[in-house]
């Protein structure tokens, strides 16, 4: 695995591990391309809750060859906003990498040895001030990168919630968490579940439940619908607008 890739897993290993559940798809398609071996396999979905796989998941890829990566990105079909994440910030990566080397002056364009005492030669301005080889548009300020457009406006009520939108309204519920976690398709078992993974802290219970709903919703995981379980258990609209500010 490539020294970039590495590094960002590691940088999103505690995000990767509350958001992935990978025993459904994600270890199946890496043992099915020869990227986990069976005994890899056993070792990850030995372990007792989803975040501990997730996190053995994370600790065995780095190892597992140049193509374990690329593979990774493809096992997150289920988990788009995940992957557009990862891809996103890739991207930064690469586009940082290729202004950098874009900026440095070639040695053609800069002072020809065989051309420094001729003066119609040793400047040209033709050559020294071309945006592209300068400062290149496109990999200085992309402004989807700079300016995320769910960190500075409130969401369409057809988009998903973004994992801030659901961090925040898991510290607003309180006692109604339980109604709308129902309500929104999850098992009283699947409750139960994130509420003993997270036994000391009521609200990493709430928001590992409304991001199983996300998970397991797909692109049925609205904002709209939030919107109606939240009515569904007579939690007050302020809750939800409360999320975005």
């Amino acid at each position: 695995m490539e020294p970039a890739h590495r590094a960002l897993l590691r940088e999103h290993r505690l995000y990767l591990s509350g958001q992935l559940l990978v025993s459904d798809s994600i270890v199946p398609l890496l043992f099915q391309e020869e990227i986990l071996t069976e005994a890899q396999v056993d070792q990850i979905l030995s372990q007792p809750s989803e975040r501990l796989k997730a996190l053995e998941l994370l600790t065995l890829l780095p190892a597992r060859g140049p193509r374990a990566f690329r593979a990774f990105i493809r096992s997150l079909e289920d988990h788009s906003w995940v992957r557009e994440r990862l891809e996103a910030e890739l991207q930064e990566v690469d586009g940082a990498r290729g202004a950098g080397r874009d900026t440095v002056a070639p040695p053609s364009l800069t002072t020809p040895p065989s051309l420094t005492t001729l003066p119609s030669l040793t400047t040209l301005p033709s050559l020294t001030t071309l945006p592209s080889l300068t400062t290149p548009p496109s990999l200085t300020t992309p402004p989807s990168l700079q300016t995320p457009p769910s960190l500075t406006t409130p969401p369409s009520l057809q988009t998903p919630p973004s994992d801030r939108v659901l961090s925040r309204l898991a510290a607003r519920l309180g006692s109604g968490s339980q109604e709308v976690l129902l309500d929104l398709g999850l098992s009283a078992e699947d409750v139960f579940r994130c509420r003993t993974d997270n036994p000391l802290c009521s609200h990493s219970a709430v928001l590992a439940g409304l991001v199983l709903w996300r998970q397991r919703g797909g692109r049925g995981a609205t904002m709209r619908r939030l919107e109606q379980s939240l009515e569904a258990a007579e939690v007050h609209p302020s809750v939800l607008q409360g999320a975005f500010t």
